[in-house]
């Protein structure tokens, strides 16, 4: 009577047996008899009352799982049989995760326990317990931000404002019973997310004629559930315009992308990243934007079935759900459907996607910013009215058309360091003071015919609009 795949002899209890037990619950169960040797030949337990009890214990304590433990005899000796039947949900050890393969026992790490968790029909990556974590390490503003927002959309009741950090956390499934936090509460809300997953981080990038020319780059990085606000403010303040035009007299500027539809994709973007890989990474061009996360399309799933009604399939659950309760998300399953309502409202092209690089990328193209840099109009993209294709662009004075000329020769959108030499190289062409340049500059950014990138000193300039539309 020799071991076989689904059986294991022991001829004692060791604790280190509860490893072999976690390996079987993740595979496909498995016995495991104490008090047999790995021949068969049968010993017996002498404690075996003892064992009855310390057993289970340790099973349900240390796993949750609820094996039936057995004493029986053979050869007219006591055995204790511990059957382990197999597990719908992940199960872990002290936040390791074993499984059973062939006849030995693995740890999974890396892809492999991501793939794992995602083949669980209720477990998660984001769902793993991470025993040496406490309490103080979660930010309370970040969760003070998820029931304000959740509470201004609707998501959550007024009277959730009263609400501990710890009660946030369960009702979220974010911390178990015995006050045991998973990553995704880590993630969510941790004060320093990235001393558990380094990668948990959003790169921003603006490039010049292609990849190799890179002008400026923000990381973003921080608690997640912040990280969508957080982008959009740099993005918006650093990388995108906003063009001026008119609906009847009144003056409106929005971004040139969508926000809503933006917001959507980078929150799917970390909502749907495979975490053990690297950050998502933003790179912005003249005439697109590429947003590019790690982990593929789930098993069974095309960009074609996604712009259709469709079954969402969050890769971290628990992090999908607290940006739903915060109102990040609109509803499982229909980002794709807001992504194009939103473009398609503003006559723009709908963004596509590819699978890439072990990943999927998001393409939006910068029709806005292309218009106006080719001395077009944003009007007729935005609004539905009939308008004076001129309308709405902001009319220079003899020297701030100068200025935007002296800008856009240098280069592709012109290259100003912004320092006191290149201020007054450029105050004496004109004939003008340091001071007058500098008030200049702030009308011609206000009216959004420039826009500065990178630090104070050392930045570039980027002309927008074409000066020919003021004439």
């Amino acid at each position: 009577m020799g071991e076989k795949h689904i059986i294991e002899y022991k001829r004692l209890w060791k604790d280190e047996w509860l490893e072999w037990i976690c390996g079987m619950a993740n595979a496909d169960g498995g016995v495991i008899y104490i008090g047999i040797k790995d021949d068969g030949e049968v010993l017996g337990v002498s404690n075996a009352k003892k064992l009855m009890e310390d057993i289970p214990n340790k099973i349900i304590s240390k796993m949750s799982i609820y094996p039936d433990v057995r004493q029986i005899e053979k050869d007219g000796k006591d055995v204790i049989e511990i059957e382990v039947a197999p597990s719908i949900a992940a199960v872990s050890l002290d936040g390791v995760v074993y499984k059973r393969v062939g006849a030995t026992n693995q740890i999974l790490k890396g892809t492999a326990l991501q793939e794992f968790y995602l083949s669980r029909p209720s477990g998660a990556w984001d769902a793993r317990i991470i025993p040496d974590a406490k309490l103080d390490e979660i930010d309370p503003d970040a969760v003070e931000y998820l029931k304000e927002s959740g509470i201004r959309k609707g998501r959550l009741s007024k009277e959730s404002a009263k609400d501990s950090v710890e009660k946030v956390l369960k009702s979220l499934n974010l911390m178990t019973e015995d006050d045991k936090l998973t990553m995704a509460a880590l993630l969510l809300f941790g004060k320093n997310p990235q001393r558990y997953c380094i990668d948990a981080r959003f790169k921003i990038g603006r490039f010049g004629a292609g990849a190799a020319n890179l002008i400026i780059q923000d990381l973003v990085d921080g608690d997640l559930i912040r990280m969508p606000d957080r982008v959009l403010d740099i993005l918006d303040a650093k990388y995108l315009v906003r063009p001026i035009h008119y609906k009847g007299l009144r003056r409106v500027e929005p971004l040139e992308i969508p926000e809503k539809g933006l917001r959507e994709i980078i929150c799917n973007s970390i909502i749907h990243k495979q975490y053990d890989g690297p950050d998502i990474q933003m790179r912005v061009y003249d005439d697109r934007i590429d947003l590019w996360n790690f982990g593929k399309l789930p098993e069974g799933y095309t960009f074609e079935q996604m712009f259709m009604p469709h079954r969402s399939m969050p890769r971290n659950k628990l992090i999908a759900n607290a940006f739903y309760y915060a109102g990040l998300i609109e509803a499982w399953g229909r980002g794709f459907e807001i992504i194009t309502e939103e473009f398609t409202k503003d006559g723009l092209a709908v963004p596509t996607f590819k699978e890439e690089f072990g990943g999927v990328t998001a393409i939006i193209k910068r029709e806005l910013f292309q218009a106006i840099q080719h001395g077009g109009s944003v009007i007729n993209k935005r609004d539905d009215l009939d308008h004076d294709p001129d309308h709405g662009i902001e009319k220079l004075t003899d020297r701030q058309a100068s200025i935007v000329k002296i800008l856009a020769v240098q280069g592709h959108g012109g290259d100003l360091d912004n320092d006191p030499e290149t201020m007054s190289s450029l105050a004496q062409k004109l004939g003008i003071s340091d001071s007058t340049v500098k008030r200049e500059l702030k009308v011609l950014v206000k009216t959004g015919w420039i826009k500065h990138f990178g630090p104070d000193r050392g930045g570039r300039w980027l002309v927008i609009k074409n000066q020919n539309k003021s004439k």
